[in-house]
């Protein structure tokens, strides 16, 4: 029996109603409960919790890779080309990689 599941991401963001339109306008995520200064939101297995940070430096403006999520899809050419049409900014476009992933970058609209 796995004993991991669920994956939650909790991401500091300047405005939450633009952050939150963002993810569920653009890629997709539905609404699945806020409390004052949060949104909760889901898509798959997949749940981001943003926090609103107004005073704070936005991850675009950090410099430091280390503010990112991993998540592995199904078909990453369908998701890409989904996110595509929905004019996501990709740091880095769909290729295969030498250790065996299909993989895509994208940028969040609080660099994420």
């Amino acid at each position: 029996m796995k004993n991991l599941f669920a994956p939650r991401y909790t991401l500091a963001v300047k405005n939450l109603e633009v952050s939150k339109t963002f993810y569920m306008d653009v890629l997709g995520f539905a609404l699945l409960n806020e409390f004052p200064g949060w949104s909760f939101l889901g898509r798959d297995n997949v749940i981001v919790m943003l926090g609103e940070c107004a005073d704070e430096r936005p991850a675009s403006e950090i410099g430091d890779h280390s503010y990112f999520a991993y998540i592995e899809v199904r078909d990453a050419s369908m998701l890409f080309q989904e996110f595509e049409t929905k004019g996501v900014h990709f740091i880095k476009r769909i290729q295969d990689e030498i250790w065996g992933m299909r993989e895509f970058g994208i940028q969040t609209v609080d660099g994420h």
